[in-house]
């Protein structure tokens, strides 16, 4: 993968021994980690699941919480949460919940937790069955849908609904988790849905939503998907298009970084513009408090896979992102360890859900 040095708002910190206040902000997040697996794992069920009653979704984003926050594979929250979410595995190499209408998305997140499980192979079958499924579910020829479709390389949750950015993202970012390269077909024909998604008029992108936001507050960002008549969470914006927004736009960006593109491509210049200009954990750009958990998630991924320690705002202002963004996650967390979001679009009001993204957004906080 072709990580961006220096891109456009963004300076490398000076590199070094750890200063004293990464040292306490790491001892901060180490114990908000050990607070929030004691939650976790006195919320887990007794068949291992977590939130059961919603599908395997949210216990495979625990399951993969705790491993890259420190649990081991071995340790019994690990294996039960694994145990449990094998047990929708299907003979179609998904693993999803029986007639789910948001397979795709269900079997995406099985195969990142299952990635981050398998140093030693173990579950490499099951990857692979994963990989084959959500790639015969991506939209392009088998479906009828050319290249000229807005639809075409995008992902949709399932049973070929509508694709959209998120579900994109997670497809994007599943395959290059197993080793995918940036060149695999699959993600290249991605990169096309993802770059119909920002609000940017260029080659890769004629439709009428980018055209209607030109040179607008809107243009650089990214929004929920051009398929279908178009649609965006943060409504419509005063020019007639789609308006952008935060949580989409780091999801585009990190699509665009896992499928080979650098500093120097102007979509990434208008991403990382647009970011500048709305720069904040203390809320989701566009959207308020709806998705904050999920875009803290999706932000310090992104941020971290620029591989730079510092983000300079549109105002000139440079800020150590790490800190900040790990600063606004440790305040919000609730005294039994738990993160729950009071706006509960998106299933946000949901604990274990919301406590699993707060630990994957800390795990890329902690300091280099």
């Amino acid at each position: 993968m072709n990580r961006l040095a220096l891109p456009l708002v963004l300076v490398l910190a000076s590199t070094g021994l750890p200063t004293a206040a990464h040292a306490a902000d790491a001892a901060a997040i180490r114990a908000a980690i050990t607070k929030a697996t004691a939650f976790l794992e006195k919320h887990q069920a007794a068949d291992g699941s977590f939130s059961a009653e919603v599908g395997p979704a949210v216990t495979a984003l625990a399951v993969n919480a705790l491993v890259r926050s420190g649990s081991p594979v071995d340790a019994p929250i690990v294996q039960k949460g694994l145990a449990h979410l094998l047990t929708f595995k299907r003979s179609d190499g998904g693993i999803y919940a029986p007639e789910s209408p948001v397979s795709n998305y269900e079997s995406a997140i099985a195969m990142v937790a299952l990635a981050a499980c398998n140093a030693d192979g173990r579950y490499a079958k099951e990857i692979k069955g994963c990989e084959a499924y959500i790639k015969g579910l991506q939209w392009d020829d088998g479906e009828g849908k050319g290249k000229a479709d807005p639809a075409y390389g995008g992902a949709g949750y399932g049973r070929k609904g509508r694709p959209d950015l998120s579900n994109t993202q997670f497809m994007i970012e599943a395959l290059r988790t197993i080793g995918a390269s940036e060149n695999d077909p699959a993600i290249q024909k991605a990169l096309v849905f993802v770059s119909r998604t920002q609000n940017l008029v260029g080659p890769e992108n004629t439709t009428p939503f980018a055209d209607k936001n030109k040179n607008s507050a809107d243009e650089g960002g990214f929004y929920y998907t051009p398929a279908a008549g178009g649609e965006s969470q943060a409504g419509g914006s005063p020019e007639g298009g789609l308006r952008s927004y935060g949580s989409m736009t780091y999801a585009g960006l990190k699509s665009m970084i896992f499928a080979g593109l650098t500093k120097d491509d102007y979509r990434v210049k208008a991403a990382l513009k647009w970011l500048g200009r709305h720069y904040t954990f203390k809320e989701n750009p566009g959207m308020g408090q709806a998705g904050i958990y999920y875009y803290f998630h999706t932000a310090a991924k992104s941020l971290d896979v620029l591989g730079a320690e510092t983000f300079t705002d549109a105002a000139g202002k440079e800020h150590s992102w790490r800190a900040e963004l790990s600063d606004e996650i440790l305040a919000r967390q609730q005294p039994d360890g738990s993160w729950v979001n009071a706006t509960n679009r998106w299933m946000e009001d949901n604990p274990n859900l919301v406590t699993s993204y707060a630990l994957l957004a800390l795990t890329y906080c902690l300091p280099k």
